[in-house]
């Protein structure tokens, strides 16, 4: 008999032999399948469509489309507004050159793209109030054996064509250059909605609209800045739009008193120079040591200035919603006026212009470390070194309207803490952009600085705000 100890048996190398060959056609098949798989397949794009408004109006609303088909690639999409059964084609791309042929299952495709629209009455032609829809046609490339059907998507929106109503229901508006104002008026619910808005427009700055104390629905007013630097009414406006860009404007201003700045050169010492700088970059850990004082001494006037001004703004945003003050905003007792408001200030150091700012307040002077009253009844909103103002306070009156008092040696409040008229804030002093002990001392409406000296007549007061305002504004002259 044969022994088998020494080597295979022939019947089992031919098990092992017919395994891996079974073995390699199973795996060969499942290649072939994939392929197929990948050769024969189409699929179905994906279609996003964002509205960034609630609806449609006469300015175009941003809409963001956004398709994808990864697995062959996109041949085409088009953008449609639809209305009453007509299409009007706003957006259309097609993608020949990133298609496969349609025998391979690699090569170039277009898999996704985003496509940015604006629908409006100014960009879909016949548009008309009530209801229209944007229709998304997405085509992706077909197979062999399968044509690729396109993808259709849709959303519906409200179109409206007409701005809110809006109607002035004050006189006599006067209104002088860096000054203040106020406006009382009717605006329609397109403003008052979700995502409207209503105010005025000075310039470049807005001054928002707020419901009157004791008025109907409805009635609005709006306490406003004119900026220094604005010479020209027409650029007055109050104005009402709602969520979708629809907006109404009036001119309201009967009288206007131009005020040019004044214009007054500055020389910069080193002694100054020495003295306010090093204080400054301690107190400011943000800002760079730029490597002289005139060079710190420039980014201090400027782009801290700029940066505090910023500060300003914010903190009007969070201004209470209701009148704090009662009574008239009297001048800094005994303060001997040093500047004037809007003064175009030149800086020159050796000999050279290196600043152009306006300095955009008063400085008052009194005797060294004077007491400084609040102007008004209020709640201090900043107390704390404030960059180009060296200690200051910041008390606001309501609706935008504050105070601002710089420069301060000592800080008798807090923030948050609520003052009466003539409630010490603080005592004088030459901290910040100081040469000397003195309070700089400004009104600001909206963050935005304004002349004071209106204010501080009382007669202006009862002339200009008074009688627009009515009982909704508890004064007492």
């Amino acid at each position: 008999m044969e022994s088998r100890l020494g080597g295979r048996s022939p019947r089992a190398g031919a098990s092992v032999s017919r395994f891996f060959k079974t073995l390699g056609i199973l795996l060969l098949l499942a290649v072939l399948g994939v392929a197929a798989l990948a050769w024969f397949r189409t699929g179905a794009p994906e279609v996003e469509i964002e509205a960034r408004q609630p609806g449609i109006g006469r300015k175009a609303t941003p809409v963001t489309v956004r398709v994808a088909e990864p697995a062959r690639g996109l041949t085409s999409v088009r953008v449609e507004v639809v209305q009453d059964g007509e299409a009007t084609v706003v957006e259309e791309r097609s993608y020949d050159q990133g298609v496969r042929p349609f025998w391979a299952f690699w090569g170039p495709r277009t898999a996704r793209d985003e496509l940015e629209v604006g629908i409006g009455a100014e960009t879909v032609k016949g548009l008309k109030e009530g209801e229209a829809t944007i229709r998304v046609v997405a085509e992706r490339a077909g197979t062999p054996l399968r044509r690729g059907e396109p993808v259709v998507a849709e959303t519906t929106l409200p179109v409206r064509l007409r701005p809110p109503v809006l109607s002035v229901r004050s006189g006599q508006h006067y209104v002088a250059q860096g000054g203040s104002g106020v406006v009382v008026y009717h605006a329609g619910e397109g403003a008052l909605a979700e995502g409207g808005r209503d105010g005025v427009r000075s310039g470049d700055r807005f001054f928002p609209g707020h419901p009157l104390p004791g008025g109907a629905e409805g009635d609005r007013f709006a306490l406003f800045g004119v900026p220094w630097d604005l010479d020209d009414p027409a650029r007055i406006r109050l104005v009402a739009a709602d969520a979708i860009g629809n907006e109404a404007e009036v001119a309201f201003v009967d009288q206007w008193f131009p005020k040019p700045p004044r214009s007054d050169t500055i020389e910069l010492s080193d002694a100054f120079l020495a003295k306010v700088v090093p204080e400054i970059m301690s107190q400011v850990p943000d800002l760079e040591d730029r490597g002289s004082l005139i060079e710190n001494y420039v980014q201090i006037n400027s782009e801290l200035r700029k940066a505090n001004r910023e500060r300003q703004r914010e903190l009007a945003r969070g201004s209470r919603q209701e009148f704090l003050w009662r009574e008239p905003f009297p001048q800094f007792a005994g303060g001997q006026v040093m500047s004037s408001f809007a003064d175009r200030r030149t800086y020159v150091y050796e000999g050279e212009v290196v600043d152009q700012q306006t300095h955009l307040g008063f400085d008052l002077a009194t005797t060294q470390q004077d007491r400084v009253p609040a102007s008004n009844r209020g709640v201090v909103v900043l107390a704390e070194y404030f960059g180009i103002y060296g200690n200051a306070v910041v008390v606001d009156h309501g609706y935008g309207l504050m105070t601002l008092y710089a420069h301060l040696s000592s800080i008798d409040v807090a923030e948050g803490q609520e003052v009466e008229r003539g409630e010490s804030l603080g005592r004088t002093g030459a901290t910040g952009l100081a040469g000397g002990d003195h309070l700089h001392f400004t009104t600001m409406i909206g963050g935005m600085e304004v002349n004071p000296v209106e204010w501080w007549d009382p007669k202006w007061i009862a002339d200009r705000v008074k009688p627009k305002l009515g009982d909704a504004l508890p004064y007492e002259p």
